[in-house]
């Protein structure tokens, strides 16, 4: 079943394409002597994107005849380029109406660029809740990446998120703009700092952050280097918001109306004819050019899978009493679920199917209730008899995301057990770095594009549940999942038997990490919703109150939403200093702004803090109580395996990893999540397990010392670079110890410090060198780390989990240095993410064997929430300690720190 029910934009930057598509494919031409060469290119890239990703809203977009805002900002943007080739001209006519012919949607806006339109679509997109996948072959584009927005590149195949594209480019993707901005754009004819190039705009990005802070830092820059910084600050600004994409163009279109549209087939037709399309008469027929899969059967198999496909719909007992008989023999079924709702806790069964063997497989229909339908079996008695075997140890089962199914069978009242292997965990312990949903896995495993779930139920507005599908539709569907279930298993498990840490990992980790997470999410945390309704009416008075006062400084009344008015009122009425500008050149009132006004203005100050309090409000004491169920009283979150590289869990529907706990405001939403009576919570996570797993991995004679002789390693490690006693290192001697500790794991530069500490560059740099004299070893590590990583192309955890990095040998810096910051940091994560779920399959254990009531509950990061009755707490006091400190030897000691409580915040 689907993993994420985010609906799905997809964007083609269709200019981009136009260009690369002519100077790539050979220079077709109809019948007649027209050129169709860039028609067919960019037609094959949007047949293979809408194949591949399904997506739910869709647009092509071209740049408009004409100039733009740019050019009026100034007029030698891109005018050193070359006039478009006659032939490629001629072209994008009739190409625009093909596209709108096909179904898509199309957008033209003059005035300004296509960058722009999908810039603002995206980000509409996402604030509506969807995920968005832009297709572009302009690294212009990589500004654009954020949470829930990719780029992907059809005709390299490269797909990039914020990490992948940190990585390739060394710097972030907010950071983009800035380094175009040094660099120049000689694509635009856009100049940067003169003879400045990518080393150079990396290196002043990792030392400051941002342009605004080279710029402001200018005269700290020595050299010829320096003086060319110098001598471009007053261009800079305009050159920035010329290459910044702009997300607020005014469109004639909503998200709702980027759904696909009816295919015009007379058009189609004639244009087919007209340019020697033929392939436009039938969709299907679309030459699509794409890479081998990964594993591509050889072409014999792809033979014998069509004569060998054999799929059954068990619409009698004859027939269901035939397939029954099969799986109880079995030694391994496929079994998966269809239903009614992705919502685990809400979906009912619309039916099951099976597979034993290859390409043969069933569907039992139980609950279709279409108007086509035929009579099915009785679900009340098919489940009666088919209950024994689901909740059978000894009939071993497979399936994709079981997790999920088993939360729909105990809907039924049926708890799923025999589960013996599951696809998804398989992928993910192999290939971590790669799409894990079943179409992806049959494209790359066994060369196979399957059905998809949108081609029978549709999509959008139009789109019916899977019980009103048609039976014959949906047996095809269902049983060729099962089908395909159990051939990617048996390719996945041969790779896995073959690599014994990876199989480890697999069998004695994930697996069964599986029904853990699964009574956890069925289990959920108690919420006292009337404390939750009084903190967000005490939330609401203090905003009201934080209003006033406000408005009392300003002098004026406005509306703290509003970013145009706070502009008005801090810069035009106020004259506060402008920090910062937007890509529009208007004063910016962005949040790093304001922290910087706040250390003089109380204004900003409390802007900031009317902010954060309306944020709690609305993300945290508003709509938690909306997620509360009325039976358990309680929230169920759900808890996902397969997301991050490094192995950690995540945690959604609600969030409980990003409930905040800085503020005091923040700690009170913790103490919503409250014991059932005669329980407490306790909490019990590791003490610096990173930095405890630095010791280990490094094997520094200091930092193990430290912490073997349990003393307090910030203040040893203070003691050791300031060269003081550690009973006399000061408070602030070992804050900025402890951001060194913590940095140097996640790469911070002497810039990145100084700015925590408040302290100049020089001395934070001087920090940090005398951190490595007196910590040699953690330097080797690094070293050897970087030199490991580009030898063998990975690095692994303490387990064995691998981490991929194939940007670890270019002969760009920025992605070389990107992939050996992640080499560095990534086994540390990921042994952290293997120890803590080491730490709740023992707890598990342990509660089992002593046959508690006590229940884990919740985990977040590397902490372990337990509801515990008040008679089995000093057995727990006990056996927690006990259980987690004792999964994983390490040259240092483990260390679990608990708190106990009638909420969470009193336990933490």
């Amino acid at each position: 079943m689907p993993i994420n029910s985010k609906p799905l934009l997809v964007l083609v930057d269709g200019s981009s394409y136009l260009y690369r598509a002519y100077h790539a494919l050979p220079a077709l031409s109809s019948h007649s002597g027209f050129p169709t060469g860039a028609m067919v290119g960019v037609l094959n890239m949007l047949r293979r994107l809408e194949h591949d990703y399904k997506p739910d809203y869709l647009a092509c977009i071209f740049d408009a005849k004409g100039p733009t805002f740019r050019h009026e900002l100034y007029p030698d943007y891109k005018s050193h380029r070359p006039p478009m080739p006659e032939d490629l001209v001629q072209q994008i006519q009739p190409l625009h109406e093909i596209i709108q012919a096909l179904g898509w949607p199309l957008l033209v806006e003059a005035g300004v660029e296509a960058d722009d339109v999908i810039g603002t679509l995206a980000k509409t997109a996402v604030a509506q809740g969807a995920e968005v996948l832009v297709s572009t072959g302009d690294k212009d584009m990589v500004q654009l990446i954020q949470p829930h927005v990719q780029l992907i590149n059809t005709m390299t195949n490269e797909r990039l998120d914020e990490e992948s594209a940190c990585n390739k480019y060394g710097i972030h993707p907010r950071q983009f703009v800035d380094y175009l901005t040094l660099i120049g754009d000689s694509a635009d004819n856009v100049p940067g700092v003169h003879k400045v190039g990518p080393k150079t705009a990396q290196k002043w990005i990792a030392e400051f952050d941002s342009l605004e802070h080279i710029m402001a830092h200018a005269d700290n820059i020595k050299g010829a280097l320096g003086e060319r910084l110098k001598e471009a600050l007053t261009w800079l600004p305009q050159a920035r918001e010329l290459l910044t994409i702009r997300c607020d163009v005014k469109l004639p279109v909503a998200l709702n109306d980027l759904i696909k549209g009816e295919r015009q087939e007379a058009s189609l037709v004639q244009l087919a004819k007209k340019y020697d399309l033929r392939q436009l008469i039938r969709e299907d027929d679309i030459s699509v050019p794409s890479p081998p899969p990964a594993r591509q059967p050889p072409p014999e198999e792809h033979k014998s899978v069509v004569a060998q496909k054999q799929y059954d719909t068990l619409l009698t007992w004859p027939a269901f009493d035939l397939w029954f008989d099969k799986i109880k023999g079995a030694q391994l079924t496929a079994l998966d679920t269809e239903t009614t709702s992705l919502d685990p806790f809400a979906a009912r069964l619309v039916g099951l199917s099976f597979s034993i063997s290859p390409h043969e497989a069933a569907y039992l229909p139980l609950q279709h209730c279409g108007p086509d339908q035929v009579d099915q079996l009785p679900i009340k008695e098919v489940l009666e008899k088919l209950k024994p075997w689901l909740e059978s140890d000894e009939h071993k089962k497979v399936g994709q995301h079981l997790k999920y199914d088993t939360h729909v069978l105990a809907n039924h009242g049926i708890h799923l057990r025999g589960v013996a292997h599951d696809t998804l965990l398989e992928s993910y312990v192999l290939e971590s770095h790669l799409p894990h949903n079943l179409d992806s896995l049959a494209k790359r495993h066994l060369g196979e594009n399957t059905t998809s779930y949108e081609s029978i139920t549709g999509k959008g507005a139009r789109a019916i549940g899977f019980e009103q599908v048609a039976i014959t539709d949906a047996s095809h569907y269902a049983a060729e999942d099962a089908d395909i279930t159990l051939r990617i298993h048996q390719r996945l498990s041969s790779a896995l038997t073959a690599q014994t840490k990876l199989n480890d990992i697999y069998q004695h980790i994930e697996l069964p990490m599986q029904n853990i997470l699964w009574r956890m999410e069925r289990e959920g945390v108690l919420i006292d919703a009337t404390l939750l309704q009084q903190q967000s009416d005490r939330l609401g008075q203090q905003l009201m109150e934080i209003e006033a006062d406000v408005h009392q400084l300003a002098g004026q009344p406005f509306n703290l939403n509003s970013p145009k008015q706070i502009q008005e009122i801090l810069f035009q009425q106020l004259h506060l200093p402008i920090l910062k500008k937007t890509p529009k050149g208007e004063a910016s009132t962005d949040e790093s702004v304001l922290q910087e006004l706040a250390l003089d203005y109380p204004i900003a100050k409390q802007l900031l803090f009317h902010r954060s309090l309306s944020k709690l409000k609305s993300t945290y004491t508003d709509k938690l109580p909306r997620m509360i169920n009325p039976e358990t009283h309680r929230v169920h979150t759900h808890y996902a395996q397969a997301v991050a590289v490094t192995g950690r869990l995540s945690s959604s529907d609600p969030n409980l990893q990003n409930i905040p706990i800085r503020t005091v405001e923040g700690r009170r939403i913790r103490e919503a999540f409250i014991a059932g009576p005669n329980k407490l919570l306790v909490s019990a996570d590791y003490s610096q397990i990173e930095l405890r797993i630095m010791a280990h991995l490094s094997e520094d004679e200091g930092l193990v010392n430290a912490f073997t002789q349990g003393l307090d390693v910030h203040s040893a490690t203070a003691a050791e670079i300031f060269g003081v006693p550690a009973k006399e290192v000061s408070d602030e001697q070992r804050r900025a110890a402890k951001a060194i500790n913590f940095g140097l794991i996640y790469g911070m530069s002497a810039y990145g410090l100084a700015k925590q500490i408040n302290c100049e560059r020089g001395a934070a740099q001087a920090y940090m060198d005398r951190y490595f004299q007196r910590y040699p070893g953690v330097l080797r590590y690094m070293n050897e780390t970087r030199a490991k990583a580009k030898q063998q192309g990975f690095v692994e955890t303490v387990l064995g989990r691998r981490l991929w990095l194939p940007d670890i040998s270019l002969s760009n810096a920025m992605r070389r240095q990107g992939a050996e910051r992640a080499a560095i940091n990534a086994p540390m994560q990921g042994t952290a993410a293997d120890l803590i779920k080491l730490a709740m399959i023992a707890v598990d254990q342990a509660l089992h064997d002593q046959r508690l009531t006590t229940k884990l509950i919740m985990q977040v990061h590397d902490e372990l929430i337990l509801e515990v009755p008040h008679h089995e707490q000093e057995v727990i006091k006990e056996l927690l300690p006990r259980s987690m400190e004792n999964v994983m030897t390490l040259n240092v000691p483990l260390k679990v720190e608990m708190g106990w409580g009638n909420n969470w915040d009193a336990a933490h």
